[in-house]
């Protein structure tokens, strides 16, 4: 266990660092246009990484079976902030959208909190009670579905359908590992199928992404403009790049390039072969978790290292299929790599509980 500990530790430090170049490289050119800084996102982005390697630290020294014992209470506590996040005054709107509290001038992300929260709370019902009631669909099966249910409501509301889907289709994937009947998961998903669809044809700026991905060139300027120039970014880079900080797309033509279309960025100033060397990053990030999972001591450990990892890479993957044009334009960041945030803090936090789970299974 200790060379997997070692081994996702670099690949984690090496996407950070990939992040730290890329970032800079991305806004300084605008951060000095809006703020005369060209250090501007990437000295707040250093605040983040410190703040989450802190976090990292805490994760990584407790005993993390503790967090068995407090589930529901950070469920309980992540709802709370959820609802409060949406109350008038409380909550900071951006586009729209309720998604963050502003504290000492960073702004916070309660769904972010929430996703972990959610993941150590069906790990710990899985583990302990819905372990011997998995025949049971009121019993064993209901109640993490209608704890997913009530933060995912909450999540929609913000609104935030991407982080709602990625969440439930994590928490899915654990129940299945666990061992419930199949149909159960068959008879959720059935009935998601009508509401998902509702949720996206039903909202004009859902509908109008989904258009757009299936034929940006309708709207060139408007709808299909992101993923136009995502798709312009990554293939003018060719196989090795036009060459670190030489990106023409970051100059106002790409929006959120250092956020939700870094990848893209990668691809045009390093190249082909770089992308695919995040991609295998992410890969062996997803193989050393499993294996974590695997080696744990018990089963709360190892459906707390298979949701956190599942989350993680989840997350990447659609990023990375976004940025490429596979899957409709949706606001997740690139773990580590994009712009931190609360995403980048709680992607580190998963980290460190991964680090933990294989620590303590050195030692049953």
């Amino acid at each position: 266990m200790r060379n997997i500990r070692i081994s996702l530790l670099m690949i984690v430090l090496t996407l950070i660092a990939i992040g730290i170049v890329m970032i800079y490289s991305s806004t300084a050119i605008y951060g000095w246009e809006h703020f005369k800084d060209s250090g501007y996102f990437l000295k707040r982005h250093l605040v983040f990484l410190l703040i989450g390697f802190v976090f990292t630290a805490l994760a990584m020294t407790i005993d993390y079976r503790i967090l068995n014992r407090y589930a529901k209470p950070l469920v309980l506590l992540s709802a709370v902030m959820l609802v409060m996040v949406l109350a008038p005054g409380v909550g900071r709107e951006v586009f729209g959208a309720k998604r963050w509290f502003r504290l000492f001038g960073l702004s916070f992300q309660p769904s972010e909190f929430a996703n972990l929260a959610v993941i150590i709370y069906v790990a710990s019902f899985l583990s302990g009670k819905g372990s011997r009631r998995m025949d049971y669909f009121i019993f064993g099966f209901l109640p993490p579905i209608m704890v997913l249910g009530l933060v995912d409501i909450l999540v929609l509301a913000e609104p935030d359908l991407g982080t709602a889907v990625a969440l439930g289709t994590v928490v899915f994937i654990m129940l299945f590992v666990a061992g419930f009947r199949l149909r159960y998961l068959l008879y959720i998903g059935m009935c998601a199928i009508p509401l998902l669809y509702f949720l996206i044809f039903n909202v004009p700026y859902r509908r109008a992404r989904i258009m757009s991905f299936l034929n940006p060139w309708a709207d060139p300027l408007k709808s299909g403009f992101q993923l136009i120039q995502s798709q312009v970014a990554i293939g003018s880079g060719g196989l090795f790049g036009k060459g670190l900080g030489k990106s023409l797309q970051k100059l106002f033509y790409l929006p959120a390039g250092h956020t939700d279309f870094i990848f893209s960025l990668i691809g045009e100033e390093l190249g082909f072969f770089a992308t695919l060397g995040v991609l295998f990053l992410f890969i062996l990030l997803f193989i050393q978790g499993v294996r974590i999972m695997k080696y744990a001591q018990d089963a709360f450990g190892s459906l707390l290292s298979l949701g956190v990892i599942l989350l993680i890479t989840l997350k990447a993957f659609i990023n990375i299929g976004v940025s490429t044009g596979i899957f409709p334009t949706k606001g997740l960041p690139l773990p580590f790599i994009s712009y931190g945030g609360s995403a980048l803090i709680f992607d580190m936090v998963g980290v460190g509980l991964l680090l933990n789970v294989a620590r303590f299974g050195e030692n049953p």
